[in-house]
């Protein structure tokens, strides 16, 4: 099972472990890229100033405005600080080695701790300060489209890659291949994917090919449905489960998919993880897919307990007449 932690998780865990970071801390610095988004959301909650690592080697803090604490700080040199270093994750370490060896080659004089908001448990000691541990496989939501799983990973393209067709679009004739050619793209990846999965129609390959060329995705395999046209694809209704018995084919860990209902049945049917576009959350397998018999024993026991509520009301009210003296009836 993939371990998953949205941006919501990141604010809530910094949140949460507050009580960690040092009430003496002068200067919060990110380490480039997604570390930003970790320093910005803790320099927020603690109103301290915020600075990237290029930005502090080079003496120069962010804006904060004035409600900023100490926005009177300078880093010319004349104040040593407490400053904390921070990255959204440690990983292999390599990023904090790296952002550790920069500032000691320059010489500076402050007293800095490096932290990361998630580690990977082998090496929490490569940080003087974390929140949470994490245990491999793991991918999170700011960098999922970037992240060396996706070479293990199947995706799907409309709703992914690029845009959904509209109804009109989508014709299954001229409209739809235009759509094809011209649809403007989304998410694009930045790594090599393994399996790219559609439901897109076996004799579209060379259209849907034509535009992940045109917009630099590189994949391993293009799995596409082979039916006849896009009536058979609809009576086939069958685009969660053709995803699924793909997904489950391969050895690939995660899928990435456009349709939170899509996304729940193929996590249930392939029995791995599924991140959903549309929701931005993980659907991980082991929950049994509700059929009609389900639902019809669901709406049976609802009847039920509103018949046995009704009753229940019915009755309290005609005891409490009954036992109104004042009641007209009695009179």
């Amino acid at each position: 099972m993939i371990a998953y932690r949205s941006i919501a998780d990141l604010n809530e865990t910094i949140i949460r472990n507050m009580h960690r970071v040092p009430r003496d801390i002068d200067l919060v610095v990110g380490i480039p890229r997604s570390g930003l988004l970790a320093a910005n959301i803790l320099a927020l909650h603690l109103n301290l100033p915020l600075t990237d690592l290029d930005g502090f080697l080079a003496g120069r803090l962010l804006n904060g405005g004035v409600r900023t604490k100490k926005h009177s700080l300078v880093l010319d040199g004349s104040q040593k600080l407490k400053v904390l270093v921070i990255d959204d994750s440690l990983w292999s370490g390599n990023s904090i080695q790296s952002a550790r060896s920069r500032i000691e080659s320059t010489g500076v004089s402050h007293n800095i701790l490096y932290g990361a908001v998630f580690v990977n448990p082998t090496n929490v000691k490569q940080a003087d300060l974390w929140f949470e541990k994490v245990r491999p496989p793991r991918v999170f939501e700011w960098n999922i489209m970037h992240c060396a799983i996706l070479e293990r990973s199947c995706v799907d393209i409309d709703g992914v890659l690029c845009r959904d067709p509209t109804p009109e679009e989508n014709d299954d004739g001229p409209k739809y291949e235009e759509f094809l050619r011209t649809a403007e793209p989304l998410l694009l990846p930045t790594v090599p994917v393994g399996w790219l999965v559609t439901c897109r129609l076996e004799k579209y390959r060379r259209q849907t090919e034509q535009w992940l060329t045109e917009h630099g995705v590189q994949y391993g395999e293009l799995v596409m449905m082979d039916l006849p046209s896009k009536e058979a694809r609809i009576a086939s209704g069958s685009h969660a489960r053709f995803k699924a018995e793909v997904f489950k084919a391969t050895d690939a860990m995660l899928f990435l998919e456009s349709s939170a209902r899509q996304a729940q049945e193929i996590a249930v049917r392939a029995g791995k993880s599924v991140f959903c576009l549309e929701t931005r959350r993980m659907e991980q397998p082991g929950l049994r897919i509700p059929n009609r018999s389900d639902l019809k024993r669901a709406l049976r026991w609802c009847y039920r307990k509103a018949r046995g509520t009704a009753g229940r009301v019915v009755r309290t009210f005609v005891r409490s007449k009954r036992n109104n003296p004042d009641d007209p009836a009695h009179r």
